[in-house]
């Protein structure tokens, strides 16, 4: 008897059906409460509570002075090497990426 290996068998059809049926049974949320939930969520992100209250945080950084081997470049305004330096014009340093 010949086996036609693209058919489905029997015991995985069953399967799909029921997690089908699972699927269309359980509670999905409704729009509305999803929105809400974006909504505090976005609440939170810019530093409110869902009560509306400010949450004022300090952050704290170390600044490290500019080394003398160091030079902040003109056009990118980033600290580089002295070695990446291009050129410099009218006091102002250029690095090999800006020049480039």
């Amino acid at each position: 008897m010949a086996t036609d290996y693209d058919e489905v068998r029997s015991d995985v059809k069953e399967s799909q059906e029921r997690s089908l049926e699972a699927l269309q049974s359980a509670n999905a949320p409704d729009a509305r409460s999803v929105v809400s939930e974006l909504d505090e969520a976005d609440a939170l992100d810019e530093g409110l509570t869902p009560g509306g209250e400010i949450v004022s945080e300090e952050l704290i950084v170390q600044v490290i002075p500019q080394a003398e081997d160091e030079f902040t470049c003109y056009s990118c305004f980033l600290v580089r090497h002295r070695s990446q330096l291009a050129r410099e014009s009218g006091g102002h340093s250029y690095c090999i990426e800006c020049e480039g």
